[in-house]
């Protein structure tokens, strides 16, 4: 019900890799210069890993990779080239241009604030320009912050902080290894958990979100991973009465960011 947008491409005789190439200042080529990156403490948005490396510096650099919530994709060499002419040792490493903010130390943090946190996980949307429309709304309507997954999720790019308009700038992003142990998380700090999605008969407006409140939008088009909707507290959906059955996610997620907002001015 609540789609990502899907932009579909031509096919073409030859395989494509779909490479989008960003300008080289947001990225770093070879094992070495990666792991020192880690080192450094340096953002990562996924690092891609040449499919068959098996050497002793490939491995050192997975393990330091483990952990760091960072995206690993293993890849044909054909499309690390795509990336970048240079010796790039079958190691490609994306920098974020924001730092991420653990979810632990966020949640405790606006409890010891005295705020009633609200925030916004997206499981699955991985549509750039959905992405940043739905931080731009999260930053225009106070949410505390926004949850995805290391996998599964946008890249957060320069063209992710450019349709936000800026806002992922200034949003706490929270980038977890896995929804499920952070649903289970978010469940025993005390946050409800508000699914969006068609597979109920319950309103958007009937669930209470002045409580510390998680809404969770699902994917392009299979909303809700299944395991992740079950760790949900609440199921509501919108109501449709028009010939067209779904809402960009974007939109979705608005609506309802926004009843969240209405019911917690309307307490005030």
């Amino acid at each position: 019900m609540y789609q990502d947008k899907i932009v579909n491409r031509k096919s073409s005789n030859r395989q494509s890799y779909d490479t989008k190439r960003p300008p080289e200042k947001e990225m770093i080529f070879g094992i070495r210069a990666v792991i020192e990156a880690i080192d450094a403490g340096k953002a990562l948005d996924k690092v891609l890993v040449r499919r068959d490396m098996s050497s002793a510096i490939g491995r050192e650099l997975l393990l330091k990779l483990e952990g760091t919530g960072t995206q690993v994709q293993r890849v044909p060499i054909e499309k690390l080239n795509q990336f970048t002419d240079k010796n790039h040792q079958g190691v490609i490493a994306f920098l974020s241009p924001i730092e991420f903010t653990p979810l632990d130390n966020l949640v405790a943090s606006l409890y010891d604030e005295g705020k009633t946190p609200l925030l916004v996980m997206l499981d699955g949307v991985t549509d750039v320009r959905n992405f940043g429309a739905i931080a731009r709304t999260c930053v225009c309507a106070g949410v505390d912050a926004l949850i995805i997954g290391t996998r599964g999720s946008a890249a957060i790019n320069g063209d992710a902080v450019k349709a936000s308009a800026g806002a992922l700038h200034s949003l706490p992003i929270c980038k977890v290894e896995n929804l499920q142990n952070a649903l289970r998380f978010l469940q025993e700090s005390g946050l409800r958990i508000v699914a969006a999605t068609e597979h109920t008969e319950r309103n958007y407006t009937e669930v209470d979100m002045t409580v510390p409140t998680c809404i969770v939008m699902g994917s392009e088009e299979k909303g809700i991973y299944e395991e992740n909707l079950k760790l949900c507290t609440d199921q509501v959906r919108l109501p449709m009465t028009g010939v067209i059955e779904s809402l960009n996610v974007s939109v979705a997620a608005g609506v309802f960011i926004y009843e969240a907002i209405r019911q917690r001015n309307r307490q005030s």
